[in-house]
């Protein structure tokens, strides 16, 4: 797909939903409360290998929930990560393309069943392709804190993400998205990467925060955005997987410091320890906040809206429901 034709697809997919696109939800959190375990490595990556059944069935339950676009399964799906677990190089990389085939066939599914459908309120959804940052393959909770250690450098960054770029590029999604990035220097080498490697999709790249005014590294977004602003790839930036009461000051901040569209997809307001694997209660929003506060966001410049770690189908419903009664 050429840059352009895609970039109208993400454009035409807000204009259609009133200016603002809704996003799925937590995928680990769904896959659990069907039987998965990922307590792994891997962690939600994991059921490409044992139950991409599942995979599919959570595609489908944020679909129905009114999501305009889906993520695939992929955040935790690296080729390391995958060699460290025996497979071969072939292998993991047909992994990577079966995150993206996955979403892509519930997707058309699920359009096929509705298009049709007299007073069909849908859209047809696009696939974004995760990449997780390098903290997300440490499994250490690095990408709360931005902190990789003395020897990770640029170049050491795009060498561990460029193939996984490139093979989940070939596997045909509609947009890119970068995710949970803690720090400047890895926006910068998600950046050189889809310069070098001249992608054709649009994309966006996201950071998470854990005081709710700076990158993780303690860097400020200014200086984080001051790289993403300059690419002509990146299409928009946001925040992820940070507590939904950060996202109003936060939608003000990156109003200020860019014109590309901002994404927001917050998590419950829980909070994971990475180290002890167990998510710590704190100001946690129920779904009828969510359905309170997403028009806010909305009108406060966000472009598209979701949901991160512990949200469920029901507070994409929310979201849904309620963006769309008040476009």
């Amino acid at each position: 797909m050429g840059f352009e034709k895609g970039m109208s697809l993400l454009e035409d997919l807000i204009e259609k939903a009133g200016g603002c696109a809704v996003m799925d939800g937590g995928f680990a959190t769904q896959l659990e409360s069907h039987g998965a375990s990922i307590n792994d490595p891997l962690w939600s990556a994991l059921c490409l290998i044992k139950d991409p059944h599942l995979i599919k069935k959570v595609h489908m339950e944020y679909l129905e929930a009114g999501a305009d676009i889906l993520v695939t399964s992929s955040y935790q799906a690296t080729i390391p990560g995958f060699l460290s677990r025996g497979l071969s190089l072939e292998e993991g990389e047909t992994l990577l393309k079966k995150s993206v085939k996955l979403a892509v066939e519930a997707r058309d599914k699920f359009w096929d069943g509705t298009r049709n459908v007299p007073g069909n309120r849908y859209s047809r959804a696009l696939v974004a392709a995760s990449i997780g940052s390098y903290g997300a393959y440490l499994a250490d909770g690095s990408e709360y804190s931005g902190y990789y250690g003395p020897d990770v450098n640029l170049d050491k960054l795009k060498d561990f993400h460029r193939r996984r770029l490139q093979v989940l590029v070939q596997a045909g999604p509609d947009l890119l998205a970068f995710e949970t990035i803690p720090n400047k220097l890895e926006a910068q080498a998600c950046v050189e990467l889809l310069e070098e490697e001249n992608i054709q999709i649009p994309s966006w790249i996201c950071f998470s925060s854990v005081d709710g005014e700076n990158a993780p590294s303690g860097e400020s977004f200014e200086e984080c955005f001051d790289v993403l602003n300059k690419s002509t790839k990146v299409n928009a930036v946001g925040i992820n997987c940070a507590p939904p009461h950060f996202i109003e000051s936060l939608l003000y901040k990156f109003k200020e410091l860019t014109t590309k569209a901002i994404v927001v997809y917050p998590n419950s307001g829980e909070i994971w320890d990475g180290r002890a694997k167990k998510w710590k209660p704190s100001k946690c929003f129920g779904d009828d906040t969510f359905e309170l506060v997403a028009p806010r966001w909305r009108d406060l410049g966000a472009k598209v809206i979701g949901g991160c770690c512990r949200t469920t189908p029901s507070t994409i419903r929310a979201i849904s429901k309620a963006l769309k009664e008040t476009s």
